[in-house]
């Protein structure tokens, strides 16, 4: 399965739960992550999305820690099997 499958999943299914996927791009901000998942109830997260078995580049590491520092949760897909899971924590947190 390749990256763009898995974010096309996630998509769907962020929809399905009454929220929106939107795709994110900081012009001048190299590593942000792909997607900022917006769920109802106010809930947000950022998710890099990845090729199976892929890793963060150390810049995008780097800004997942940026983002964590300022109270963000990141996460990085790389398996579609992880969406419903981290989905669902992101609803709960």
């Amino acid at each position: 399965m390749r990256e763009k499958e898995i974010e096309s999943k996630l998509r769907r299914e962020v929809k399905a739960m009454g929220g929106l996927a939107l795709k994110f791009i900081s012009p001048g901000l190299s590593g942000v992550p792909d997607r900022i998942v917006l769920l109802p109830g106010g809930r947000i997260a950022f998710i890099e999305l990845k090729a199976p078995g892929k890793t963060m580049r150390p810049l995008q590491l780097k800004r997942k820690q940026q983002l964590e520092a300022l109270g963000f949760s990141v996460y990085c897909i790389d398996q579609p099997q992880q969406i419903g899971g981290i989905l669902d924590e992101i609803q709960t947190s």
